[in-house]
């Protein structure tokens, strides 16, 4: 862990990272996501999902397929999607916590919008303690683990990548980060898409907690 005591920038996924129910908040983006592709293909709901699940894996989100081959508005299918209820998503006072005392510069990076981080982010009770965000339009919606949007990020917010961490829920989206010399932690989950290339050498922390986590290096860095 003594590797972390000199980091200055910590960048966070959204989903799955941030929070731990993932389903309770994809799930409903996830049906939203059918929906739109549903009307607006003139698809039924089977067909929509085989859809929208095959392009995911072909081209790491839903969106970017869609706006290949049937040219969609990426804004208008990202407003439709993240209208959601998060009412259940409750203040997280201890993540609040450990965030507040990490002295370092702080950034969440996402597949999704800014809409959709703050709304999470203000329910969780932390939109005040991060930096900056970049999202799916920061990089005219090339996705991750492609790894213009890691470059991009770097060169927005002026960041040292030696001097970085990045966590992220779905392994493989790690690679890119590592490439540019950041250090890497995957959350460890049981989601296929999450896990899949988990045992990759590009990958140099695996932890169980956002919260625990960042509680040791707060201990390492005052030590």
């Amino acid at each position: 862990m003594k590797e972390f005591k000199n980091i200055k920038n910590f960048i966070f996924d959204c989903d799955g990272v941030l929070y731990s129910d993932l389903e309770k908040v994809f799930g409903q983006v996830s049906k939203r996501m059918t929906s739109f592709i549903s009307k607006n293909l003139n698809l039924d709901l089977k067909k929509a999902k085989e859809l929208q699940t095959n392009y995911f894996h072909k081209y790491n989100t839903s969106l970017n397929g869609l706006m290949i081959h049937h040219k969609i508005n990426p804004n208008d299918f990202l407003k439709y999607v993240h209208d959601i209820n998060l009412d259940f998503l409750e203040e997280d006072k201890n993540l609040r916590n450990e965030l507040t005392k990490l002295k370092v510069k702080k950034f969440v990076f996402t597949n999704g919008s800014h809409e959709h981080v703050e709304n999470i982010t203000k329910n969780l009770g932390i939109s005040d303690l991060f930096d900056g965000t970049f999202d799916i339009t920061d990089c005219n919606f090339i996705p991750k683990p492609s790894i213009e949007p890691y470059q991009k990020l770097v060169a927005k917010f002026d960041i040292n990548p030696n001097e970085t961490v990045f966590i992220e829920d779905i392994a493989k989206n790690l690679e890119p980060a590592k490439t540019l010399g950041m250090k890497t932690v995957w959350l460890i989950n049981d989601e296929y898409w999450g896990k899949k290339d988990s045992d990759k050498n590009y990958i140099d922390f695996k932890i169980e907690n956002l919260t625990s986590f960042l509680k040791e290096i707060n201990i390492l860095k005052a030590a």
